[in-house]
């Protein structure tokens, strides 16, 4: 059974991990790079370096797509996309994702956008999550070969839900180390050891993560009694984080966007919600 053949375009970290995985899956694999030093090592390795973005484009039925930003996509996707698909896996958001999908089709092409949620050493391998969202039928055609690169999951035909996903599970992680972060910084204004702390860290933040289910169905019932921790008690609490931040020295962060949302929801009446309340309000800024 022949394989499909696929060019990438970006040639970074990422974008180089991409190519090697199709390559050690026996693919014929074109690639492309503004720099085209860094197609060298991928050449060395049986992939076919381009002389243009056109001629990348036009040498397979499956482009993928994997650069800084992505006005660096429009720029190159010309005339040549005609009758391809498009998977678009440089970072960016909806709004971007669906304009880029109507570039595509404008252009002749189908279009898949995707959100890598992996580092380039876990390409490859099945524990890399790949989220698509946009035109389900190219995406159940290659299929096969996006597996190559990672488990994929498709999200639906709108091409903004995949970049969605992705910036809301970057979202999730970045608001968790901020506040592990933040924690460390704290107990190292006493001199006490991070590595010291983190395993009562970890065991703690493993426990609160149970929580997860229940906020996520209070929210979506409209139910938000609580008889754990309410809104109000939090918003007690947190005066006390803000001030002994700045008396062991520590820059307080995150803390006083948090306290303002807690004081809002007391303000409006929600003081004796779970803290489930507090995604409605972030709905209604």
């Amino acid at each position: 059974m022949t394989k499909t053949s696929v060019t990438v375009l970006g040639l970074g970290l990422m974008g180089g991990a991409l190519a090697e995985a199709l390559l050690r899956d026996g693919r014929t694999v074109t690639v492309w790079n503004r720099s085209r030093a860094k197609a060298e090592p991928l050449v060395a390795k049986g992939a076919v370096a381009a002389e243009s973005a056109e001629a990348a484009v036009s040498a397979s039925p499956l482009v993928i797509v994997c650069l800084s930003v992505y006005a660096n996509a429009e720029e190159i996707l010309g005339g040549a996309a005609t009758g391809r698909t498009i998977v678009q896996l440089t970072n960016g958001t909806p709004r971007q994702a669906r304009a880029m999908a109507d570039r595509a089709a404008g252009l002749g092409a189908r279009y898949v956008d995707g959100g890598i949620m992996a580092v380039p050493p876990m390409i490859g391998q099945p524990e890399a999550l790949i989220l698509y969202s946009g035109d389900q039928e190219a995406f159940e055609e290659h299929r096969e070969t996006l597996a190559v690169l990672g488990r994929p999951q498709f999200l639906g035909a709108d091409p903004g839900l995949a970049p969605l996903f992705d910036l809301a599970l970057l979202d999730a992680m970045y608001g968790m180390f901020a506040g592990i972060q933040h924690a460390f910084a704290l107990v190292r204004s006493e001199k006490v050891a991070a590595t010291d702390f983190e395993p009562m860290a970890t065991a703690w933040l493993t426990a609160m993560l149970g929580s997860l289910p229940e906020q996520a169905h209070a929210v979506e019932a409209g139910d938000f009694a609580t008889t754990v921790s309410s809104v109000a008690t939090s918003q007690m609490a947190f005066p006390g984080l803000i001030e002994t931040s700045r008396d062991q020295g520590v820059d307080p962060g995150y803390l006083p966007a948090v306290q303002a949302l807690l004081d809002r929801a007391v303000k409006e009446g929600h003081g004796e919600d779970g803290l489930a309340r507090l995604i409605t309000l972030l709905e209604s800024p």
